[in-house]
């Protein structure tokens, strides 16, 4: 049986590595690319490589960046009492489109979850404690995933909080259990964060 060519066979085998992407999506993907202008193939890599180059975590929300500071972290216009807690950056993306939070956000990294070695300390959760230091933050919202790793994270992170003084909420189970922020539609998001409570 005749074989790809190895250039084409090492784009194939790369383009596997991510999220959703089996083999025959893959290779669509790959003829696809075959059959563009070079210079739009061109493009496409050096965006890949600036993305690297130029993109990191925000060094107060973990948020991704083209600076020290994302572009929330620096708007003035942002509710500071407000803190949205989530774990990872598309999330807060997410969040954001539904124009119905204007506070400020905190990227955890991951969820806690022992069976899968991720422990308090291996996420930004002392940074975010600092955060609440000063007074400033009267309410965080627990924006995490309805399933196990998230609902342990949450209930951690508010046995932590509540010594503070600040409300620890929740955002409303508008988001179906057992499935993922990133997946949820912006509506059903909007009504989630209206509809948070203490927990």
């Amino acid at each position: 049986m005749a074989q790809y060519p190895e250039a084409l066979s090492r784009l194939i085998r790369e383009l596997k590595k991510l999220p959703s992407i089996g083999q025959r999506t893959a290779e669509r993907l790959a003829f696809h690319l075959l059959n563009q202008p070079e210079e739009e193939v061109r493009l496409l890599s050096e965006s890949l490589v600036e993305l690297k180059a130029k993109i990191r975590p925000c060094k107060e929300c973990f948020n991704f960046s083209e600076g020290e500071l994302c572009a929330i972290c620096q708007d003035p216009r942002r509710d500071r009492s407000l803190i949205c807690v989530v774990s990872h950056p598309p999330e807060l993306w997410k969040l954001e489109r539904t124009n119905g939070y204007h506070g400020l956000y905190h990227v955890l990294g991951d969820l806690i979850s022992p069976v899968n070695d991720v422990q308090p300390e291996d996420i930004h959760i002392e940074e975010l404690m600092q955060r609440l230091q000063g007074g400033q933050v009267k309410e965080v919202i627990l924006a995490l995933d309805p399933k196990v790793e998230g609902e342990a994270t949450a209930m951690y992170l508010a046995r932590k909080i509540k010594p503070l003084g600040i409300s620890a909420t929740r955002i409303a189970q508008g988001v179906p259990i057992g499935r993922d922020l990133e997946f949820a539609d912006e509506l059903t998001l909007s009504r989630a964060l209206q509809g948070r409570v203490s927990i």
